[in-house]
């Protein structure tokens, strides 16, 4: 913390930055500050590492220890490439390989060209892709190259102060333990400047290689792989219109090309199509939030668009609206999971595409209307924790157990859906096609999305959800969060809304207390992770998560009503447990004086 540290020990820090920093405008940034005593500043940029967690890198962009820059990414790289070096996985060819991608965030190709020299480097081939390209292509190719490892520089859908720097392994999913606290300690280990080479004699060398359109076709021939109806894209493709948003992002290339390419008509948004990392057109760019669609909607309805949809900038998430009779309606993540699993799975099931043991996998805190609507379509379910890496460790389970089913698509509440096998990670490009698919099907059916999903709620009840997130910034907000879990679970509620308590799960511990019979038991099958889950008797759970990238804690809540509960009484009766909830969430931060 910044009290503990003197500033005499700041500005060492501050200097040893300047010493290794090769890029003249980060190193000026922290030389300026030194030069005026902007104290303050320098115990934000110095006070502690920028931390390499389990997933990767993520701050603000700037001069300083506790900053993305060329040095932190240096330094990162350089612990990953010496933990690949002993501990990955060669191509077919006795090499070790590295692949290289990044979105349109300030400094994001700086970054990435650093990153491809640290593995150079180090020995290992770096395959870099020559502009922006979406996330899920950096998965795919992972795989498609036999790489060893994969890196993207993003920071997703935060906001444009930010950037990140996310890790692959060999199977194209973010790294999981073992590897991921050993890269982090090799991480850790490093300093002084990263080895590096010049880009001319890594290109000379044939130790950077840019990648060219050929990847571009091969992904974009997967994503068309995973329809469900090819022959109804063919045939009535065109009766299809699209307004579609990229946020500024890295989308547009991939989603106007297969929609495209299958006939559909695509009106993107023109304001927001060029990759622009300072996203002047939204306050966040977070598919998530309806503010960030607000022009696509404008435009959906001024074309009579049959669907809206709005990618987050390294396009893995998508949000999606769906005309309503008089505007349009936002759909929540969860339902347009819902929506995915009852259309892949029933055509699949339906045109006898299905595998034997079909496997759907969600997350814990995603709703279990996805659970029933899997389930119906004779689907084993999984659960994992949240996170698409988890997703992905169910994926390699079944690869090495195939008797056990086979994955046929999974997603997380957040927006994030996965379907077919050969990227693993979330993937929009193939969810906006399949999405659109579910459209033009339930068009030719003669109904809407909307009234596939009240078709859903009647069969299966009623489920709504919210999610309520609170940042903590700056040096006490890990602290602030680490308290608030502490007494949640040191003193959990016994009742939450008004409604008693059934089960604790506390999945950093691997247990479920029943609270009626009192009694605790080590039941939970999971990597350990600080989540807090609360069961109450009418069916209701209520989630506590830190976040593992950002500096915040966020609540999900899920409620539902009986099927057949006639719709809007169901709504009713639903959001009026749900407003409890957020009252005793808010109560849990007044408790600790975080208000």
């Amino acid at each position: 913390m910044a009290g503990q540290i003197d500033a005499q020990e700041l500005r060492r820090r501050a200097r040893e930055y300047v010493e290794y920093e090769r890029d003249e405008r980060f190193r000026t940034e922290v030389e300026e500050l030194l030069e005026s005593d902007a104290d303050e500043d320098l115990a934000d940029r110095f006070y502690e590492h920028l931390e390499f967690g389990t997933g990767g890198l993520r701050g603000i962009i700037g001069g300083g220890f506790n900053r993305m820059n060329p040095l932190v990414v240096g330094r990162a790289t350089e612990g990953l490439a010496r933990y690949v070096a002993a501990h990955g996985d060669r191509s077919a060819e006795g090499e070790l390989r590295a692949v290289v991608a990044y979105d349109c965030r300030r400094y994001s190709a700086t970054f990435a060209l650093q990153t491809a020299l640290v593995f150079a480097a180090n020995g290992i081939r770096a395959y870099l892709f020559p502009s922006l390209r979406p996330t899920p292509e950096l998965s795919f190719a992972v795989r498609r190259l036999d790489a060893s490892v994969g890196v993207v520089v993003t920071a997703s859908h935060n906001p444009p102060e930010y950037n990140g720097y996310k890790v692959y392994w060999s199977d194209g999913a973010q790294v999981v333990a073992p590897h991921d606290t050993a890269i982090i300690d090799e991480v850790r280990a490093v300093s002084g400047a990263p080895t590096q080479i010049e880009r001319q004699e890594a290109l000379e060398k044939g130790m950077l290689v840019y990648l060219d359109s050929e990847m571009d076709d091969e992904f974009a021939a997967m994503v068309k792989r995973q329809s469900v109806r090819p022959d109804l894209l063919r045939e009535r493709g065109a009766d299809l219109k699209i307004v579609y948003t990229p946020l500024h992002g890295t989308g547009a290339m991939m989603i106007e090309r297969v929609l495209g390419e299958l006939g559909i008509r695509v009106v993107t948004v023109p304001e927001q199509r060029e990759p622009d990392g300072e996203f002047p057109t939204v306050k966040s760019p977070n598919p998530e939030e309806a503010s960030a669609l607000k022009c696509a909607l404008e435009l959906g309805a001024r074309e009579r668009a049959d669907i809206v949809m709005g990618t987050d900038p390294d396009a893995d998430r998508i949000g999606t609206a769906v005309p309503d009779g008089s505007g349009f309606e936002l759909l929540t993540g969860n339902q347009l999971g819902a929506l995915l699993a009852d259309y892949v799975l029933g055509g699949r099931r339906e045109r006898g595409t299905l595998p034997e043991k079909p496997v759907f996998v969600k997350t814990i805190v995603t709703t279990e209307l996805q659970r029933k609507v899997a389930e119906f379509h004779g689907a084993r379910v999984y659960d994992t924790l949240t996170g698409f890496k988890h997703i992905a460790t169910v994926m390699r389970r079944l690869d090495a157990h195939p008797e056990e089913g086979t994955y046929v698509l999974g997603g997380e509440e957040s927006y994030g859906y996965l379907i077919g096998t050969e990227v693993r990670d979330k993937d929009a490009i193939t969810a906006a096609m399949v999405t659109a698919e579910l459209a033009l099907y339930q068009r030719s059916r003669g109904r809407t999305v909307l009234e596939r999903l009240y078709e859903l709620y009647e069969q299966f009840g009623y489920y709504e959800e919210i999610q309520i997130s609170r940042y903590f910034r700056g040096q006490t907000g890990s602290s602030t969060i680490t308290r608030l879990m502490k007494r949640l679970r040191e003193e959990p509620p016994t009742q939450i809304a008004g409604v008693p308590v059934r089960f604790v799960k506390d999945y950093q511990a691997h247990t479920t207390t029943d609270v009626q019979a009192s009694e605790v038991r080590q039941d939970i099958d999971l990597p350990r992770s600080n989540v807090l889950q609360f069961v109450l008797t009418n069916e209701t759970v209520v989630s506590a998560r830190p976040s593992g990238t950002e500096p915040k804690i966020k609540f999900y809540a899920s409620v539902s009503a009986a099927a057949g509960t006639p719709l809007e009484a169901a709504r009713s009766e639903v959001r009026g447990e749900l407003g409890r909830i957020r009252e005793w969430v808010e109560q849990q931060f007044t408790a600790i004086g975080a208000s």
